[in-house]
């Protein structure tokens, strides 16, 4: 094993897909594999989520849909993420959905559908109340007006809106309603216009898990498609959902110490008693978090250790009191079926399952794992 093993489980992502198609009001599935799919492999990842059923996938960067389309990947991707500089001869040679939230980048696109002779396919992003991307609902009107002028050129088909929510994985936060009366109002515009929307498009995933008349045609999880619940299930059964990440490391040295002992540097950790210690081959040069020390914890034989001391830059210590079992070469589960999971991760260090995962998918995509 070497100092950090980041393994992914990609029959969990295609169950993971089937749990969401299933709870989606009969709405297509856009599987979000942006981030080298949230740090699980992006063509890997990609492939596991069609497996499951997903009808289109979505990516942030321009880069990322290209990716995919020279993996082999032949089905609907939409990449939203650019200002007018996007690299839109490539995308619509390769058939890629393209999101447009500004009259610069819808120009950029029709200046080079023009250039190609083909009319891209492109969804029309309005910002309802995130402030992030998308065009400002009373700026709506003018985009959806250069978008059907240029649709009546043959330059681009409008086929979708969309839009982001803030507060989602908060059900029953007013902003939830008051975004999608704004998206309503939206559509109605496009409506107004005789624009025929193929797909309209708001959900996440918590949308998608708890609010099934905010479906429209197409629900977009991200974290739920890697099996990170972004909600608590009121029944308690993470939405059917499977972790596809696993994180492990070992141990390499065990020791017996007596009471009063500091560990690591700075001795923020002191034995209470007469103890023995594990020190485990991994750090934050690998992705361990620093600020996981006396916080985190990982499992070894079935059983959790918190981090004992400071997380060093290639090991860190466990205590595992003053009877144990461990021995040196010993899997030490930091995240996986058999520990921790990311979001408890994420929780000891006062952050999101989402950094979690993507930062030690750095280390699976660096090829250390």
């Amino acid at each position: 094993m070497s100092a950090l093993d980041v393994t992914v489980d990609y029959g969990a992502i295609t169950h993971n897909v089937e749990v969401l198609r299933s709870r989606a009001s009969g709405a297509d599935v856009m599987a979000v594999v942006k981030a080298d799919a949230y740090g699980h492999g992006l063509a890997a990842a990609a492939e596991a989520a069609r497996r499951g059923g997903a009808a289109w996938l979505g990516v942030a960067q321009p880069g990322e849909a290209l990716a995919l389309r020279a993996a082999g990947d032949t089905g609907r991707i939409l990449t939203w993420l650019y200002g007018p500089e996007l690299p839109a001869r490539e995308l619509i040679i390769a058939e890629v959905d393209l999101s447009a939230s500004s009259p610069d980048v819808l120009g950029a696109i029709v200046a080079a559908a023009r250039d190609l002779g083909v009319a891209p396919r492109v969804h029309l992003c309005v910002d309802t109340g995130l402030g992030r991307e998308g065009v400002p609902l009373r700026e709506l009107g003018a985009l959806l007006d250069l978008a059907v002028a240029a649709q009546a050129e043959g330059l681009v088909r409008i086929v979708g809106m969309w839009s982001h929510l803030a507060w989602a994985d908060a059900p029953g936060h007013a902003t939830i309603d008051a975004q999608a009366t704004a998206f309503r109002e939206a559509l109605a515009m496009a409506q107004e216009r005789e624009i025929a929307l193929e797909v309209r498009h708001l959900a996440n995933s918590a949308c998608t898990l708890t609010r099934p008349d905010l479906h429209f045609d197409l629900v977009r999880p991200g974290i739920a498609v890697y099996g990170l619940p972004p909600v608590p299930d009121p029944a308690g059964e993470r939405f059917g959902l499977r972790a596809a990440m696993a994180v492990r490391s070992e141990v390499i040295l065990v020791k017996n110490v007596g009471a009063g002992q500091g560990v690591s540097y700075g001795h923020d950790y002191v034995t209470p008693y007469p103890t023995t210690l594990g020190l485990i081959s991994a750090g934050y040069a690998d992705g361990v978090f620093r600020r996981a020390g006396n916080r985190a914890e990982v499992s070894i034989r079935g059983r959790r250790f918190r981090i004992a001391g400071r997380v060093c830059m290639d090991q860190f210590v466990v205590d595992l009191g003053p009877v144990t079992d461990v021995v040196a070469g010993d899997v030490a589960t930091l995240i996986g079926p058999d520990g921790p999971t990311a979001t408890e991760w994420a929780d000891a260090i006062e952050t999101i399952d989402y950094e979690v995962v993507c930062r030690f998918g750095v280390l699976r995509r660096k090829g250390a794992a």
